[in-house]
């Protein structure tokens, strides 16, 4: 049974599979912005202290590579229970942390219990006869809200909270929002949502560790970069033993994470606009409070107003693309999205250190709505037609490509921005060549939406590993 065919929990059911991606999204950034008060507080260097994050990213890493394992094993509904209920109660004890050492330890909890949520809440969410579509397949605004303004949602509303309450805010606020999902999550395992768990799948040890320790090397070395270089050997070495998991994948029928669905054209296309997209986001998210208070020198309570209302244009929109897909087509959406995009982008190459924060409001929530009104489109172009059993890959493996994209695509500006501020003694001049790649950036993305189908295509049926 459908969660479409369970009625009245619907509601129910897309509030609790709702609120886990919000709550995983929005921890990863920001608690970035709590550091320095961790250092203050809890007397310890910032090099320990960055464990905080670093430690979180590395059990997300993990955690992201045994997804698609256990929502195998034991249903997408089950897994993602367990995640919430480990991320939840993670958070509270990150609150109550009276050390460093508790603290990151804690947060590594999180981080395994954060990363299946957002995949697995794809498929169960936006997958075909998922808790939030209706009918007509439409997913609504909630949904949108979750995956496409949490990232940027989070940066502005933890600012406020650290600003207010403190540093363990960002932690408790967690637990009423788990605890009000976990019902919700509940009810959608009563109404049978999702892939129920096949206990004959077992597990594929050398491709998660090589997996796991690939994505945690590399993500870690990238973090790493604007504090010690590109020198750093953890990243070319978390990429190798991806390599090698991917020549592992193709000769294994059940891998831990199955790649074969890459080499379709337009899903692999899908795979890497997705990429494209999440440069184009995270990188900005990275910038603009650097021009908002390094260039402009606002306070950091007017630079988190100012990156609201892009969150909130994100959110809005998606709702719009998928509508704009379905009247049209997903090409059609996608392209359109990504040419706003790029001229949104490209403007931010036109900022001034005089230029009116209403105005920059306004450029960054072009932006958001260009994001928004892509990203919706993309996950149906990579879910559609695909069978129920795939769905866990395939969320996995968007997640990874925004992950890695991302990660790799902020190191890249940020030394890029560093180096050329520097070289020409302007901050003001780094941003501006970088914002002019980043919409270079956000034009081949838009060349490589013209290669998408104009609708999803049913998966040529194979065997589950391969590759």
């Amino acid at each position: 049974m459908t969660g479409a065919e369970a009625g009245r929990p619907t509601r129910l059911m897309s509030l609790g599979l709702v609120a886990g991606p919000i709550l995983s999204m929005v921890d990863s950034s920001v608690v970035n912005l709590a550091v320095p008060d961790l250092t203050r507080e809890l007397n310890r260097p910032l090099e320990v202290v960055q464990w905080a994050v670093s430690g979180y990213l590395l059990a997300l890493a993990v955690g992201l590579a045994l997804t698609s394992f256990l929502a195998r094993r034991f249903g997408l509904v089950p897994t993602y229970i367990g995640s919430l209920a480990l991320f939840t109660l993670a958070s509270a004890a990150c609150a109550l942390s009276p050390d460093a050492g508790a603290l990151i330890c804690c947060r590594a909890l999180q981080g395994l219990g954060g990363a299946p949520l957002v995949p697995l809440a794809i498929g169960l969410l936006i997958g075909e006869g998922g808790a939030a579509t209706g009918s007509n397949g439409r997913v609504p605004l909630a949904a949108g809200l979750a995956f496409f303004a949490a990232p940027a949602l989070g940066v502005s509303l933890g600012g406020l909270l650290i600003g207010a309450y403190g540093w363990r805010s960002i932690f408790l606020i967690n637990l009423p929002i788990g605890l009000l999902a976990l019902p919700g999550a509940f009810a959608a395992y009563r109404a049978g949502l999702g892939v129920r768990g096949d206990r004959a799948v077992r597990p594929d040890l050398p491709g998660l560790v090589l997996l796991a320790t690939g994505l945690g090397l590399a993500t870690y070395g990238v973090e790493r970069v604007a504090a010690h270089g590109w020198a750093t050997p953890s990243w070319p070495v978390g990429l190798a033993l991806l390599a090698g998991y991917v020549l592992w994948a193709r000769r294994r029928p059940q891998a831990a994470l199955a790649l074969d669905l890459a080499r379709d054209r337009a899903r692999a296309t899908t795979l890497a606009l997705c990429a494209v997209s999440s440069v184009v986001l995270f990188a900005v998210l990275f910038l603009a409070p650097l021009y908002l208070q390094t260039i402009q020198h606002h306070s950091s309570l007017v630079t988190g107003l100012a990156l609201l209302p892009q969150g909130l244009a994100m959110g809005l929109s998606a709702p719009l693309g998928h509508r704009v897909a379905e009247r049209r087509s997903v090409r059609f959406a996608v392209v359109l999205g990504m040419v706003l995009l790029t001229v949104m982008t490209g403007l931010m190459a036109l900022f001034t250190p005089d230029t009116p924060v209403w105005l920059t409001t306004l450029v960054l929530s072009g932006r958001g709505l260009a994001i928004g009104f892509t990203s919706q489109p993309l996950v149906v172009s990579l879910l559609g037609g695909l069978a129920p059993e795939r769905v866990p890959d395939a969320n996995t493996l968007f997640s990874v490509a925004q992950r890695l994209a991302g990660s790799f695509g902020i190191a890249l500006l940020v030394t890029f921005f560093t180096t050329r501020g520097a070289a020409t003694g302007s901050p003001l001049t780094g941003f501006r060549e970088t914002a002019l790649i980043l919409a270079a950036t956000a034009l081949l993305g838009t060349l490589g939406a013209t290669m998408l189908r104009l609708t999803p295509a049913p998966e040529r049926r194979a065997g589950p590993g391969s590759a």
